[in-house]
């Protein structure tokens, strides 16, 4: 996971999809992106999406996420913090993770992944 610079929460890694890019090419992209890991991915474990994957950004624009979960490897790099858009990157077990420091889409994203079979 990693830590958002603008919130100060935990989440996991992920973004927007540029023009033309595949889910799957938004993945790699975001990882090598914010925290410096080259990933083999595997199959998709969930798509998730609802209430809990509202956003309202600072400016007031509201969006609504769909999620795609991928099984991912960590093939390359060596996790770190962009400084830009991540301060921190941390692995935790999952008895062991800070939900009290996550947003809402963080926390439901974990749980929905789970409860779907997700073991990532």
């Amino acid at each position: 996971m990693v830590r958002i610079t603008d919130t100060g929460r935990w989440a996991t890694i992920g973004g927007a999809i540029e023009p033309d890019e595949s889910p799957q090419q938004a993945a790699l992209r975001e990882a090598e992106e914010e925290a410096g890991v080259t990933l083999h991915l595997g199959s998709i474990l969930a798509v998730v999406g609802g209430p809990d994957y509202r956003m309202t950004y600072p400016n007031g624009d509201q969006t609504s996420y769909v999620v795609t979960v991928f099984d991912a490897t960590v093939i390359a790099g060596i996790p770190r913090p962009d400084g830009d858009e991540t301060s921190e990157v941390a692995w935790w077990d999952t008895d062991d993770l800070p939900y009290d420091e996550m947003g809402t889409l963080t926390r439901a994203l974990l749980w929905d992944a789970a409860a779907l079979g997700a073991t990532a």
